[in-house]
Order: structure tokens, then sequence, then C-alpha cells
């Protein structure tokens, strides 16, 4: 993006071609407190090459992913991605190519997210998927509206394992559409008490849940259909149903996921991929498109946007959502780096992603005055230490370890939560960076 300075002169007559007097009057509906008083405390002018050396030296001072023993998740989670995936995804015809308004002549972007689609179907046991939505937080969020369309009820309930930034994404959405969030108190690895009555739109759960406890829901899709509730399952460890059941198989009625964990790096966070999976009978009020498969006039195989519910195609009124891109190299280079695993490579995959979280929790676990939370868990799960859990983050991180996330970081206000370590581990991790996850650990609890 160019810079284009501006002289006073120039702005004089910007302002009074829009009939203000001042740049303040632009933020008049700002809110005061909202607004920062005076200059950020940066230096007012420096040239390009002091400008690359004060950002590297901050960069410096930052512990990369790559770069140290790894084991951080919550949501965001570090996987090898093949050289292939980025090589494909870099295709002039994938890289410049954009949302599909004229969608016959995409047919090779078509193609690509009817594959996705298909993906998405069958890792979540679900019926249909929509060609991806920006990301999983948003998704579950677009899963909340979507019940509230389909019940025309207006309470959604939040379980206390639900991810708490996917929780924020609901409540914000929810203060523009008169909807009411329900969001039950933190309780790892317990057992909750969802309250589900004749208001309930939806009740959203997390498989594996934030603390990285697994569970069964199927007795919870029962309850809500008895009350004829929906119930939204949200997935951020995408990799999971590789092992796991899918929330198809627990009768979920939808489904958000995050599908970071396959082909997209962390990259500073983001981008991510939202994916959204329904039964078929709602498919009516999916957000987003959906591709399907065809045939044109002479026999041949082709795709078309076979639903476009989104608020530039249709009525505004009519609209499930106003999703205005569908991160499609992203939902790409999920579907090849699926593809490029199969099934045996997915299931193995995820096999081994358990075998790393046992092996590390066993080690872990093992040290006096820690307590391993989880009944169960896939590659993530939570350890209740003797001390604060940031001071351990911050006393190993200078000991060259990421030792994963603590809980007080989401909720810095519960004291009963202060001592709890979230900790991942993936195929990347090594049985040295186990061996020096544990010996850090040991030296830091002294």
């Amino acid at each position: 993006m160019r810079y284009l300075p501006l002289t006073p002169s120039d702005r004089q007559q910007m302002l009074a071609a829009i009939g203000v007097d001042s740049i303040d009057a632009l933020f008049a509906e700002v809110p005061k407190a909202a607004q920062r008083g005076g200059l950020v405390d940066l230096p007012l002018a420096q040239g390009e090459l002091e400008v690359e050396r004060a950002l590297s030296r901050m960069a410096a001072k930052n512990l990369a992913a790559g770069s140290a023993p790894f084991f951080i998740g919550a949501g965001a989670y570090r996987h090898h991605v093949p050289a292939a995936v980025d090589h494909l995804i870099q295709r002039g015809e994938f890289l410049t190519s954009y949302t599909p308004y004229q969608p016959e002549l995409a047919q090779g972007t078509l193609q690509s997210l009817f594959e996705f689609q298909t993906q998405v179907a069958l890792l979540t046991g679900m019926e249909v998927a929509n060609a991806s939505l920006y990301d999983g937080a948003t998704a579950c969020a677009e899963a909340v509206a979507m019940a509230h369309r389909i019940t025309r009820r207006n309470k959604a309930v939040l379980s206390g394992a639900l991810h708490p930034h996917y929780r924020e994404v609901c409540r914000t959405y929810a203060q523009f559409s008169g909807l009411d969030i329900a969001a039950l108190d933190p309780r790892p690895a317990e057992a909750e008490t969802l309250d589900i009555d004749s208001d309930t739109a939806c009740v959203v759960v997390q498989n594996p849940d934030f603390f990285g406890e697994l569970r069964d829901w199927s007795a919870l899709t029962a309850r809500c259909h008895r009350a004829g509730a929906l119930l939204v399952v949200v997935v951020t460890e995408i990799l999971s149903l590789g092992a796991v059941t899918p929330p198809g198989e627990m009768g979920a009625d939808i489904v958000a996921a995050e599908g970071q964990s396959l082909g997209n790096a962390l990259n500073f966070g983001g981008p991510h991929v939202g994916l959204f999976a329904a039964r078929e009978q709602h498919v009516r009020q999916m957000p987003g498109r959906l591709v399907g498969q065809t045939a044109d006039a002479d026999g041949r195989r082709g795709w078309v946007l076979t639903l476009s519910t989104r608020e530039q195609h249709i009525r505004r009124e009519k609209a499930t959502s106003n999703i205005c891109t569908n991160s499609g190299l992203c939902a790409l280079a999920f579907t090849i780096h699926l593809a490029l695993l199969g099934e045996a490579g997915v299931t193995r995959l995820a096999r081994l992603n358990h075998a790393a979280a046992c092996s590390l929790a066993d080690r872990l676990a093992g040290l006096p005055g820690i307590r391993l939370v989880n009944k169960s868990f896939f590659n993530e799960f939570s350890l209740r230490l003797p001390v604060p859990a940031a001071e351990i983050v911050a006393a190993l991180a200078e000991k060259g370890v990421l030792a994963g996330i603590p809980a007080s970081r989401f909720y810095p206000d519960r004291a009963d939560l202060a001592n709890l370590l979230l900790v991942a581990a993936t195929e990347t991790v090594t049985a040295e960076d186990v061996d020096n996850y544990e010996r850090a650990l040991r030296e830091a609890l002294r």
C-alpha cells in the first residue's frame, strides 16, 4: 500500500467537501472514554533504516514457536505443514483468485471448495458443510445465529468449557441481534448443569473442550431435542477428529470448528479458516455459500454455487450472513494438506499427537505437587500446579521452553484457576523437548 501524504490545504479541502470543520468532528459518535488522548508513545520521525533496526530489536525479544520446545495450544496449534502445501497454493490461479462472484468462470476454485466441503463433512460426521468461514470463533457465533433462525428462540446456553474467545465473539454478535447469551462458569474436567428450557435455541459445547477434556455429548443431544433446542459442537483442534468420535455421530445439529491445524501455520495469529457443517434439513439457514456438483449440456462434470444466501446476492432481510469472503486460500491449504495425508494419514497423525501428549502428561504429572486435571484428553491437557501458572510460564520462557498457557491469561479474576496450566503436545514435539520441559519445570518448582 502506498503512503500518500496530504498537505494541510489538502485536508481542509476534503473536510469542506464533506461538511465538517475538523478531523475530530469525524469521531463525534465515538464515546470519549474510547478515545485516546494525545499521541502514541512513538518517535515522531525516523528514517526507514532506523525503523527497520528498531523493529528488529523488538522482534528479537520474542521466542518464536520454531526456535524452542513448544507446548502452547488453547485454540491454535503448531503442526508440520508439508512444503507441497505452500508450493501448490502459490500457483497463480489459486493465489490471485478471490470470491467467485461469477462462479461459472472459476471452475477450479469451485472444485477445490467442493472438495473442501466434502472433507469437512466427512471429518465432522455431518451431512452438509459450507465453503468455509473466517475462523472458529466467528463460525461459533454464526452457529448460534443459525440456531436462533431455525428455532425462533432467543437464548443460547454456552458451556463453561467453551473457549473464552469464542464466548466473547458470541456475546459481541448477540448484542446486535437481541439474543440472550447464558454463559456458564468455567469448570475444568467437571460435569456441568446445562439448563435447557422452552426459550433455549441451542446449547454450545466444545470437544475436546478448552481445558482439553474429551466428552460424549450423545445424552445432551437427546436432552436438547426433547426440549426443541439444537446442539452446537465446537472443535478447535480439528485433527482430533482423526481419533475421536465426530460430533455428527453424537447427534450434533451444527458443528463449528477451527481448521488452522491442517495446512495453516500459526503465522502470528492468523489468518485461520472456519469450518461449518450442519444437518441437511437446516441447509437453507446455513451461513456463507455452498458449492454443488452438476453437469453441463454436454454431460461434463462441473461446479456451481448451489446456495449463496449472503446479503450481496439476495435481499438483506432474507440473508443468513454477510460473510464477504471465504478464507479461500486458507481453505485450499486445508484441503491440500488433508488430501496429502489421506484417511490413513490423518488417523496416524492423530495417534502421534495423542501419544506425544500422553508421554508428556505422564512425565509432568509425576513431579511433586503437580496434578493432571483431565480424565481424558487428545493432545492437550490441564495441569494444576502448586504455584501460579503464569509465574512458571515466565520462568520456563527464560530457560527457552514455551511451557503452555496459564488459564489466568483468559480468566484473570478467577483465583481458583490461577494455578491451572494448559499444555499441548503435537507431532512436532520431540523426546528432547519433553526432557527439557521436565528438567526446566523441576528446577522452577524448587
